[in-house]
């Protein structure tokens, strides 16, 4: 076994800004801490080639294989540029027939190639899927993360990318345990409470990790999450969560790790590297600092806090796993190919949840004024735009006469820090004055579906997933009629 020191460092996975890559001094950082012995990185961001070329730096200055983790639910280019953006998980399942062969072709085709993109980035622990069940119509944070707010439709397609991960030689995570779904708190904010018995969360939120389990996902993410039927203390800092329910009662013998450490949910409790390890993580994930956070873990062994046993299993679990990844072998990878996927699924996954005789194919958009309730700055609508050249802002909707059919697009974000994945409620309140006047009113979601629901007398309701401006495109594939209404609504709306 390595010192001490070089063990703690094994613990711990770093982050990395992919902006910041070409600077000299910032990657010197992030080379300096691979000589030191650190368990990984985490990437936020940067151009493919230059965090490609980084990332096979630091691999080549560590003697332990490096776990390189990012957040790509969407895909590599949800975090890379120059990798392929694929639909929200949401729009996955809205789009994807699980009885349907080709539907089903479709799905591990994209999963696949989000596998393969990874690898040639070279991340090794890409950290999906997003396992939550979202029971909350006004969750913040994971709402079209997930896959739905049915616990066996998000274990079957969890399952699914797990075993294709795995397959591709990568380390698939499911998050968040035990569920941060039935919430309407952002963890980056402060400390969502789950208020629900250990029985429901059985039968609901945990079943889709149980699933995981089965599948062999050789990680799982703890959520900073309270979780009173279970214990006072947030999950990720439970000896009762982490040691008692998932290692002995659910039988996981694969890594844990924290949901990032840089998150507020835990601002109020001190010396939380020492509580996570006590509690049974292995990996501390994107603390704010790494080397204090290895001199605070290394006080804690040698004043007898922390057993160096429980240091020594993480460390063999860890070296177990990399040893998994370090033969992952590279291969050509067609972009082209990934991006029709990529717009398959979008196009597959558009929701026409009510519709009105006559409106549609859409043909005159003369005769259309476009409302959009958007943050320009956020969200760019230039395809909606394009198609309907007579667009206003809702903040400037009293300025402008409005034409016989109104469409309006609701673009809401799932974001961290955000706080809100819904609408301004005095928004909602101008869109129904909006729709009590038009003729012909068309009420578009690019985003959460969960916003339609105030919008129950509205002509036509329509569910795209994402903002993005290919979801944008999808839609008005569907208007025109040049493709179909095929997607089916993943979650529950109440008043439609």
């Amino acid at each position: 076994m390595p010192d001490l020191e070089r063990k703690l460092y094994q613990l711990i996975i770093s982050r990395i800004d992919g902006e910041k890559v070409p600077s000299s001094s910032y990657s010197g950082q992030a080379v300096e801490l691979a000589g030191k012995g650190i368990g990984g990185f985490i990437f936020f961001g940067g151009k493919k080639d230059s965090v490609k070329g980084l990332i096979d730096r630091l691999q080549a200055s560590s003697k332990i294989p490096l776990f390189i983790a990012s957040d790509i639910e969407r895909g590599a280019g949800q975090q890379i540029e120059g990798a392929t953006i694929f639909p929200s998980q949401m729009a996955v399942s809205a789009a994807i027939n699980r009885d349907n062969p080709g539907d089903l072709k479709t799905l591990e085709d994209a999963v696949t190639a989000v596998a393969r993109e990874a690898v040639d980035i070279g991340i090794n622990m890409p950290l999906i899927p997003v396992l939550d069940v979202n029971r909350n119509p006004d969750n913040p944070i994971i709402c079209t993360r997930a896959f739905s707010d049915d616990p066996r439709v998000v274990s079957e397609y969890g399952v699914i990318y797990i075993k294709i991960l795995e397959e591709s030689g990568l380390i698939s995570c499911a998050k968040h345990f035990p569920g941060h779904g039935d919430t309407a708190v952002d963890s980056h904010i402060s400390l969502p409470v789950i208020s629900r018995s250990l029985k429901a969360l059985k039968d609901s939120d945990i079943l889709p990790f149980m699933e995981a389990i089965k599948a062999c996902a050789s990680s799982i993410m703890i959520g900073h999450l309270s979780v009173p039927a279970i214990d006072t203390l947030p999950a990720s800092l439970s000896k009762k969560v982490i040691t008692g329910l998932l290692r002995e009662d659910l039988r996981y013998e694969g890594l844990i790790l924290t949901d990032a450490l840089n998150m507020h949910a835990l601002n109020e409790f001190e010396d939380v590297p020492v509580k996570c390890v006590n509690a049974g993580v292995d990996i501390l994930l994107h603390p704010a600092d790494a080397d204090s956070t290895v001199k605070e873990l290394k006080h804690a062994v040698t004043s007898g806090e922390i057993k160096e046993g429980k240091i020594d299993a993480a460390v063999e679990r860890i070296l177990k796993h990399k040893s998994k990844i370090k033969d992952i072998q590279r291969s050509e990878i067609n972009y082209k190919e990934h991006a029709g996927l990529s717009a398959e699924i979008s196009h597959k996954s558009i929701t026409l949840l009510r519709e009105k005789t006559g409106l549609l194919p859409v043909k005159d958009v003369q005769n259309i004024s476009l409302v959009f309730d958007s943050d320009e700055n956020k969200h760019d609508l230039s395809v909606l735009r394009d198609f309907i050249p007579h667009s206003i802002s809702i903040k400037d909707h009293k300025a402008h006469s409005l034409r016989e059919t109104v469409i309006i697009a609701l673009f809401t974000s799932i974001a961290a820090w955000e706080g809100s994945s819904g609408i301004r409620h005095e928004n909602i309140n101008i869109i129904r004055k909006i729709i009590k006047k038009s003729l012909n009113s068309v009420v578009i979601s690019f985003g959460s579906p969960y916003v339609l629901r105030h919008f129950s007398e509205a002509d036509m309701l329509i569910a795209a997933y994402d903002t993005a401006t290919q979801a944008q495109s999808s839609v008005i594939k569907c208007l025109t009629g040049e493709r179909d209404f095929t997607g089916s609504l993943p979650v529950n709306l109440s008043l439609l």
